[in-house]
């Protein structure tokens, strides 16, 4: 992607974007009780509809106009009740809110190392932040329509400060220098300068690497595990902001706490070297779990800063992205994990050939040491002939020493043994599916979205048989600071697909259910993506309710005008229905790329899943983590579905689409049934074999239609050649076709 000429072509498209509309109360809970209908029995559905029509009849249209009101001059009206919902979570950050990317390897063999690799991401990093603060950076479109480009504001220089009474956003938008960890320990040095230019190529950038691991491994085990400051980032948020508190009275760590929330982003050199899948996301989900033969934690969980973008480099190269939620979205995330990937690309083209095109056009700045200015340009000048007398910025690495009292390092020392018993709580495991994936789904006519979602819900039936509610985010980025909408995956269609599925139907029953489930729910997605779902809408009238609920406690004495909304929220809002339709046993996000190798995050129920996955040209990566759930055996049935359905999608195809068998005519010829063409070749029918081939893994619907089929089915032929002297066919072949050999046709006889 070539940089844009117009400099301001990352925000020109902006004016353009409509803003979120506020749908008609009536339609919304109708849609409310569609969700609801799928999960809940006839009597609980009847309750629900009596709280909707009493909300509709009551309090619901007063509220409406409420919202209506509040939204005449505001950008989009649910942004300021979504950053209160985020900025109120008390709970830890780390497996609750922080969603994680691993990166696929660098192609580039001399970064194939850590040191290099992490070079490289931040001279990428660098490059892209330079042309977004130029806004130079090409505007995000889909299908030609452009997208908010506001989030990016955020994602820079941007941390979450814990508060007494909750959290906020800080974001810096000069931010200069970056912050390395390395074994729980903080070093710093300036990157950019003023105008976001670069201080530093990247084999410089690996000098300062280089020079803050030599420093960092000094540090005994022990030692380092005790002055972890960036584990307090994964306590819980009230103990966080008394702890915080207490550095900020000093003087010394209050400059460090500076440094470190002003910071463009973090980056972690992990000491693992993490092997497997399970491993992998749980590294860059929450850290690894890993003590010493006295007890001490060295594990990578200690290496971090929650409240940060991170990026995170392994012992062994592997690397990737793991970003506090709140100000950003995974698409946006997703954007700068992508062109930082493909910079890497581009780099290797480059080294072969020079004039290949570059991802960004960050130059470096005149006050960087390795600058040589253009021939013919002043000594220090810019290359336009303006003259910049300033003296280079010093770019070593410095450490940061914190001053720690007794406090703290109790404080330390107690969020080390809580992060460390959530890791052994939470279970983290990946599959990545090679039986098919996004071009095996289209072609037989299916939404791959659509399609792995109504995988995950047969997976969940086929191990735990019920159903549960389930969460997919729908992106709204079409609008004006668009966020997301919530698209819940369980309707009635998608529970008569699952239903149907392990039942005694017929096959081709069961993928004309499958057909309709995905059909709704791409209807479904759509209607989410244009802003007509019921879960913000909802939850911004419950937060005005709330707000003129607590206006009334408030006032001393209550006004006499006070409504019955004023002193009590509507019954819709304390029905059971409302709670189950909030509780996602299955919070799910699709976050593709061909820059990523997997995508997570952790479970927002207490038991539930986080799956995040990926659906790629020829494979499905998935990544499951749960709290005290059979994660790797749901991954397994997972697997075991898609390989039934995949064989389900196949056998129907061949039975629509059966090739005319071959035929012998008067004189002995084997000839083609289509063109009437001779044929030398031995015939085998392999259909047995197919099915065989594709019933890997294990069966989940227990109807025993696969003995039934395979009864069914007639018997595999086998045709010797006889005449060349071979007992047996030379080779076989797949789906009937036909088995070539140098020899004559089968006489009639021998046939």
């Amino acid at each position: 992607m070539a940089p844009a000429s117009n400099k301001t072509a990352t925000f020109s498209l902006q004016h353009k974007l409509p803003r979120l509309p506020v749908p008609p109360l009536e339609d919304t809970l109708k849609r409310y009780l569609r969700a609801l209908r799928a999960l809940q029995d006839d009597r609980e559905h009847e309750q629900s509809k009596r709280v909707v029509e009493e909300f509709l009849a009551e309090d619901g249209p007063r509220v409406q106009e409420m919202l209506i009101e509040y939204a005449k001059d505001k950008d989009s009206y649910i942004e300021e009740f979504w950053y209160e919902s985020y900025l109120s979570h008390s709970d830890p950050v780390v497996l609750r809110l922080n969603p994680f990317f691993v990166l696929e390897d660098d192609p580039t063999p001399t970064r194939g190392t850590q040191l290099p690799r992490a070079a490289s991401l931040i001279a990428a990093s660098l490059g892209f932040i330079h042309d977004l603060r130029n806004e130079v950076l090409e505007p995000d479109t889909v299908r030609g329509i452009p997208l908010d480009m506001d989030q990016y504001r955020r994602l820079f220089g941007t941390a979450r400060i814990p508060t007494p009474m909750g959290c906020r956003m800080d974001v810096s938008p000069q931010s200069q220098h970056i912050v390395v960890i390395r074994r729980g320990q903080f070093y710093w040095f300036d990157v950019l300068d003023e105008q976001s230019r670069l201080l530093m190529t990247e084999r410089e950038i690996l000098r300062n690497l280089q020079a803050i691991v030599t420093d960092a491994d000094q540090t005994p085990a022990e030692q380092a595990a005790q002055h972890a400051v960036g584990v307090l980032t994964t306590e819980n948020r009230k103990t966080w902001s008394h702890l915080r508190r207490t550095l900020h009275k000093n003087r010394n760590n209050d400059a460090c706490l500076k440094v470190v929330d002003q910071a463009l982003f973090i980056v972690c050199l992990d000491d693992a070297a993490p092997e497997n899948l399970a491993d992998i996301c749980s590294n860059f989900l929450c850290g690894s779990y890993d003590l010493t033969a006295g007890g001490v934690q060295v594990g990578t969980c200690t290496n971090r800063w929650y409240d940060k973008l991170q990026i995170i480099v392994c012992a062994n190269g592997a690397s990737g992205i793991n970003f506090e939620h709140t100000g950003v979205d995974g698409h946006t995330v997703l954007r700068f994990a992508a062109d930082i990937f493909t910079e890497g690309l581009m780099l290797l083209a480059r080294s072969i050939n020079p004039s290949a095109p570059t991802m960004f056009s960050a130059p470096l700045s005149p006050q960087a040491k390795s600058y040589k200015p253009p021939r013919g340009a002043a000594a220090n000048g810019n290359g336009n002939g303006k003259q910049e007398d300033l003296p280079p910025i010093d770019t070593t690495p410095k450490k940061l020493e914190w001053t720690l009292t007794p406090e703290l390092r109790t404080g330390i020392r107690f969020a080390e043994t809580r992060i460390s018993d959530l890791i052994c709580q939470n279970d983290c495991q990946a599959l990545e599916f090679k039986g098919f994936g996004k071009n095996f789904i289209t072609r037989y006519g299916f939404s791959p979205d659509a399609f792995v979602q109504m995988a995950f819900q047969a997976a969940y039936f086929g191990l735990y048989g019920r159903i549960e509610c389930t969460y997919e985010p729908a992106m709204t980025k079409s609008f004006i600071h668009g966020r997301t909408e919530a698209i819940r995956t369980v309707q009635e269609h998608t529970v008569n697909f699952t239903k149907t599925f392990f039942s005694d139907a017929s096959v081709d029953d069961k993928i004309k259910a499958l057909r309709k489930a995905c059909d709704g729910h791409v209807n479904l997605t759509k209607e989410c993506s244009k802003g007509l779902g019921q879960d913000r809408h909802l939850y911004a009238l419950y937060c005005l309710l709330q707000r003129e609920l607590s206006d009334a406690l408030s006032s001393s004495p209550p006004p006499s005008t006070s409504s019955s909304a004023r002193k009590t929220l509507p019954a819709i809002f304390s029905d059971p229905g409302w709670s189950l339709l909030n509780t996602s046993i299955l919070s799910t996000s699709n976050c593709g790329n061909p820059a990523l190798r997997l995508f997570g995050f952790g479970p927002v129920a207490e038991d539930g899943f986080g799956i995040g996955y990926i659906i790629k040209d020829e494979g499905i990566s998935v990544c499951a983590s749960s709290k005290h759930l059979q994660t790797r055996r749901y991954l397994d049935t997972l697997q075991g579905y898609l390989f039934d359905v995949q064989r389900m999608v196949l056998q129907l195809h061949r039975q629509a689409n059966e090739r005319p068998r071959p035929f012998v005519d008067h004189a002995g010829v084997l000839r083609d049934a289509r063109t009437g063409v001779p044929i030398s070749a031995a015939y085998i029918d392999t259909e047995e074999e197919d099915e065989r081939e594709a019933d890997a893994g294990y069966s989940f619907f227990d109807s025993g239609e696969v003995d039934l089929l395979k009864r069914a089915r007639t018997r595999e032929h086998r045709f010797l050649v006889g005449m060349c002297g071979f007992s047996r066919p030379l080779f076989r072949v797949r789906s009937s076709r036909l088995c070539l050999f140098a020899g004559k046709p089968l006489p009639i006889a021998e046939y």
